[in-house]
């Protein structure tokens, strides 16, 4: 059958209502070792953070309007993670990554380090780079740090990393590499501590995944590579032009009329596509067979125009700051051939934290080494499809502003406003699931099946009546879901394995889960430090350094 016709029959069969992208048959045998505890070589470990990505802008989740053929052949081929969660924003996600702790233990539960705060994540801290050089790991990291560099000692090749190459601030330019905070702008590259100032024009994106391919290509096989991948991608650039993407993505969008999202839409397309070229480079060079990828966004999407950006959580509630779950459950798959099972969609509760002891195993650690973390060891849980050891998952708790959110087991408290005031906590589209939306055409099963043969050498097989089981669905939606939950007046509560877009509030008809859920949080109080933020250091200001954002408590100019 031509290959046209296949999509003609999938687009009419399903009614242009189901996630075409996810018909992959999972029937391939991989001959590789199945555990790294068997595997007599440490596996390459490959994380890639995408940052600010909606739970909707990826088509795994079943929206069909921004077609993501790479990242949806690893995740129907690994293991997609819907029971995954993050912090609300960059700082606190990164890092408990890095540390294996929640937000309240690093004392980064109140908001980001901004360029001009002096303070970072603790350096009494071992974070995952350096537990792996421990075992012979060659570690890079590329793209975005954002977890302090006021002082050296804060950047990445000070906390375990050989090379970065990216931006230390919490964003920037896309074409410039420039970041304005305030009032104050200024040039935020750098190659380990020196400014890179060759740059200019060239798309953050495909920069990035430019020098992770020259990495991949120049790594000494006899040594394990640990590659963090952070992107700029999907995330807002300065305020002057906040969403920036090549024409050549942007005409993939013809259908999207809203020019916002359709721009947006090419940005996560060229991330899609940067997935995909690390990977092949990855099988030229022979190290594919031996490697885990883990693909993960750092907080929920800042959807219809929160941060000047078009992402889409739906159908989740609220955005990216908040504790919605728009805002805290994370886009994320592992896939690894070292994987006992795969084409699973995962329903075991976890956190971003868990990365770490997860990943210390994986490489041939014992997690008990570690001391006392948050995060649990799941390869083998995941590995094996089993039952998750997380029963609880501590979504923040902020003293600063009085907001927080705990999980335990099925049920999920939330509380305070912040500064947002009952804004923000509502259901933002677009859902993409709308006809004119599905646009998977020939180009997507195109990348699908060469990414497929990278993965296998075999070719995918269709499957006209595959609906994506990862995809959320919530049924109608009741009259007074906006109204029966008043933040700014008491906690509320959701059943969230029943109810996911938190309709229900079910504060009233479960006093003793509420009673237990405040008594959890309580006791998480007790055991947290007090949030590190500090004002502001007027020193720190571009002006004073080149017109650039750098390291400006190590200048001898500086006036403590």
């Amino acid at each position: 059958m031509p290959y046209e016709n296949i999509f003609q029959k999938m687009y009419f069969d399903l009614k242009m209502k189901i996630f075409a992208g996810f018909i992959v048959s999972i029937f391939i045998h991989v001959h590789v070792a199945f555990s790294t505890r068997t595997s007599k070589k440490h596996p390459n470990i490959i994380i890639i953070v995408a940052d600010d990505l909606g739970w909707n802008d990826i088509s795994f989740h079943g929206s069909p309007q921004i077609p993501t053929p790479n990242i949806d052949a690893l995740a129907a081929n690994g293991i997609i993670l819907n029971n995954y969660y993050v912090s609300p924003i960059c700082t606190p996600s990164r890092g408990a990554l890095m540390s294996g702790l929640y937000p309240i233990h690093t004392g980064l539960q109140h908001r980001n380090i901004a360029a001009a705060h002096p303070f970072g994540l603790p350096l009494n801290l071992v974070l995952l780079p350096e537990y792996l050089k421990t075992f012979g790991y060659d570690t890079h990291a590329i793209g975005k740090w954002h977890l302090g560099f006021f002082k050296k000692e804060y950047t990445p090749t000070y906390r375990g990393f050989d090379s970065h190459f990216g931006y230390w601030t919490g964003h920037e330019d896309y074409y410039d590499h420039t970041a304005v905070e305030g009032n104050n702008w200024g040039l935020d590259f750098r190659h380990n501590l020196s400014l890179v100032t060759d740059a200019l024009g060239k798309y953050a994106t495909e920069l990035f995944t430019d020098h992770a391919i020259d990495i991949i290509q120049k790594h000494n096989k006899s040594r394990p590579l640990f590659l963090y991948l952070a992107h700029l991608a999907v995330h807002s650039a300065n305020p002057y032009n906040p969403l920036q993407a090549p024409s050549k993505y942007i005409k993939r969008f013809p259908h999207i009329k809203d020019r916002n999202r359709r721009i947006f839409a090419g940005m996560a397309s060229a991330l899609d596509d940067s997935v995909g070229r690390v990977i092949d480079n990855l099988r030229n060079q022979g190290m594919l067979q031996n490697s885990i990828v883990v693909f993960t966004t750092d907080n929920g999407g800042p959807a219809a125009g929160f941060n000047q950006n078009a992402a889409s959580n739906w159908p989740l509630r609220g955005v990216k700051f908040t504790l919605w779950e728009g805002g805290i459950r994370g886009a994320a798959f592992i896939w690894s051939p070292l994987l006992r099972k795969k084409g699973i969609v995962s329903t075991q509760m976890m956190h971003i934290c868990d990365w770490l002891p997860t990943l210390y195993y994986a490489a041939g650690g014992n997690p008990a080494d570690l001391g006392p973390l948050d995060g649990y060891n799941m390869w083998k849980v995941l590995s094996d499809n089993t039952p998750s050891p997380r029963k609880e998952i501590l979504h923040n708790i902020d003293p600063v502003v009085d907001v927080g959110a705990l999980r335990i087991e099925d049920y999920k408290i939330i509380y305070g406003t912040g500064n947002f005031q009952d804004e923000w906590d509502g259901w933002y589209g677009p859902s993409g699931r709308e006809p004119k939306s599905l646009i998977l055409n020939k180009r997507y099963f195109k990348e699908l099946l060469k990414m497929q043969k990278v993965l296998f050498d075999k070719s995918t097989m269709f499957n006209s009546n595959y609906h994506s089981p990862a995809e959320v669905k919530c049924g109608p939606k009741p009259a007074n879901a906006s109204k029966n939950c008043q933040l700014h007046k008491a906690p509320c509560l959701f059943n969230i394995v029943e109810d996911p877009c938190e309709y229900h509030n079910l504060a009233n008809q479960k006093p003793e889960v509420m009673k237990m859920l405040l008594q959890r949080l309580a006791e998480y109080r007790g055991t947290a430090v007090p949030p590190r933020n500090k004002p502001k250091d007027p020193q720190s200001v571009p002006p004073l350094h080149g017109y650039s954002w750098t390291n400006w408590m190590d200048d001898k100019k500086h006036i403590l």
